[in-house]
C-alpha cells in the first residue's frame, strides 16, 4: 500500500528528522525506538510499512534538504553516520518538494496546493496521500463570516482578502485533494465549522492537534494520579526554554499565546479544575533544537498537609516529534484505506489538545489507541511491509 506522505514545512526540523528517520528504517540503518506503531498493541497489518512511505511537501524555505539535515546532524539531533549514507535517498526528496504558492487570490494558492498534492499522487501511483502540518506554530485567526460555512469559505477565498490563516489553507487543499489530514501543531488547521463541513462533504478522516512530545505528556500522566488518589494539587507552573526555529516562532506573543493554550488543556480536564500557576514558554537561542522544562506541583493530602513534586525535563523536541509523525501518517491511511471518516478521536494518544476526547489520560488514551489500532481492516494492504 504505497502512501504518500506531505509535510507542510518539509524543509523544518522535525520534517527533515521524520524523513531521515523513515529513509534510515526502510534501509535498515536503524531501529523503531520512539514509533509506538512498532509496539505489539498497536502495529497492525492494516499500516502501511515503512518502505511504502514516499514523501513530498511544501515549505516556503528553499535550503535543500540534505543540506537541513547535515546542520540537525552538526547540532546533535540527527547521527552523522546516517545523513552520509542517504544522498541517494535525500535526493529523491528533494525532488519532491515544492515552494509554498505566494501569487494570487487564496482560491488561486489553493487550488496550486491541490494540483501539488494530485499530482504527487498520479506520479508515484499511490493509494492515498496523507497531509501532515509541521509548520510553525502561527496565532489564533481572527474571525471571519466565511468561516462557518463551505460554501462561503469558497466564495470569500476568491476575493482579495485574506480569509485562512496559512495552516487552515493548506487544510482546505488537503480535504479538496481528498487527502486525509493532520495537525501536529497548535495552529488552526481544520478547526474551523466551515472546513470540519467540508472534510465531512469529502469523506477523510482527520487528527489532530499539537503534538504530545514534552512537558505536556508527563502532565498527562501525573495529573490522573494525583486525581485517582485524589490529592488536591493547589498549584501547577511550567517554565519551557526552547531555541530553534520553533523557539524564534514562540517569542510572538500570539503563537505563545496558542501553544499555552494547548499545552494547559489537560490540568483543568483532568483534575476536573485548574490550579493556580501557568505555563510560559521562553526562547533561548543557544539551545538550538534541545529544549527544558522545569515544573513545580504544590499538592495537599490527608488532613491538608502540603507537599510538593519537581521535575526537569530535558529532550530533543525533533526526535521526540519524528516517529510520532510517522506514527500518525501510518495509522491515518489506515484509518482512510478502512474507509474512517470525520475525526479519528482515538487517536488522543498523541496530542496535547485532541479532538473530541474524553480524556486526556494517557493511560486511557493508550487503551482506546490499541482498541482503534485493532479495529482496522488489514484487506486493503499489501503483502509485504517495510
Amino acid at each position: 500500500m504505497r502512501t504518500g506522505v506531505w509535510l507542510v514545512g518539509a524543509r523544518g526540523s522535525v520534517a527533515t528528522t521524520s524523513i531521515v528517520g523513515a529513509l534510515a528504517l526502510r534501509a535498515g540503518l536503524t531501529g523503531p525506538t520512539g514509533c509506538v506503531t512498532e509496539l505489539p498493541g498497536v502495529n497492525s497489518p492494516a499500516l502501511p510499512g515503512f518502505a511504502d512511505l514516499v514523501f513530498g511537501g511544501h515549505d516556503v524555505a528553499v535550503t535543500p534538504i540534505a543540506k537541513r539535515a547535515e546542520a540537525l546532524a552538526d547540532a546533535g539531533v540527527l547521527p552523522a553516520r546516517l545523513v552520509a549514507a542517504l544522498p541517494e535517498e535525500l535526493s529523491a526528496v528533494e525532488r519532491e518538494l515544492r515552494p509554498a504558492p505566494t501569487a494570487g487570490t487564496q482560491a488561486d494558492r489553493a487550488a496550486a496546493l491541490v494540483r501539488d498534492l494530485t499530482a504527487f499522487r498520479q506520479r508515484h501511483e499511490l493509494a492515498r496521500v496523507v497531509v501532515v502540518n509541521v509548520a510553525a506554530t502561527e496565532p489564533a485567526p481572527r474571525p471571519h463570516p466565511g468561516h462557518a460555512d463551505a460554501d462561503a469559505l469558497r466564495a470569500a477565498l476568491a476575493g482579495p482578502d485574506e480569509v485562512l490563516p496559512p495552516s487552515s489553507l493548506y487544510a482546505y487543499a488537503a480535504v479538496a485533494a481528498d487527502c486525509p489530514y493532520v495537525d501536529f501543531t497548535p495552529s488552526t488547521g481544520l478547526r474551523l465549522p466551515a472546513l470540519t463541513a467540508l472534510a465531512d462533504r469529502h469523506g477523510v478522516p482527520y487528527a489532530g492537534h499539537d503534538g504530545k512530545t514534552g512537558e505536556t505528556l508527563l502532565k498527562s500522566v501525573l495529573a490522573p494520579m494525583f486525581a485517582m488518589r485524589h490529592l488536591t494539587v493547589r498549584s501547577w507552573s511550567g517554565l519551557n526554554l526552547l531555541g530553534g526555529g520553533d523557539g524564534a516562532t514562540l517569542a510572538d506573543p500570539d503563537a505563545n499565546a496558542a501553544k499555552v493554550r494547548s499545552k494547559q488543556r489537560v490540568l483543568g480536564e483532568t483534575l476536573g479544575y485548574l490550579p493556580q500557576g501557568d505555563t510560559r514558554i521562553g526562547y533561548v537561542e543557544e539551545l538550538g533544537d534541545f529544549k527544558t522544562a522545569w515544573d513545580l506541583i504544590t499538592f495537599a493530602g490527608f488532613l491538608g498537609t502540603g507537599m510538593r513534586l519537581e521535575f526537569t525535563w530535558h529532550g530533543c523536541d525533533s526526535a521526540l516529534a519524528a516517529p510520532l509523525v510517522l506514527d500518525l501518517a501510518r495509522l491515518t491511511a489506515a484509518a482512510h484505506a478502512a474507509g474512517r471518516t470525520g475525526p479519528l478521536t482515538d487517536l488522543a494518544f498523541f496530542f496535547k489538545d485532541p479532538l473530541g476526547t474524553a480524556t486526556h489520560s494517557l493511560a486511557d488514551q493508550w487503551t482506546r489507541l490499541c482498541a482503534f489500532a485493532g479495529s482496522l481492516d488489514a484487506g486493503d494492504t499489501d503483502a509485504t511491509r517495510g
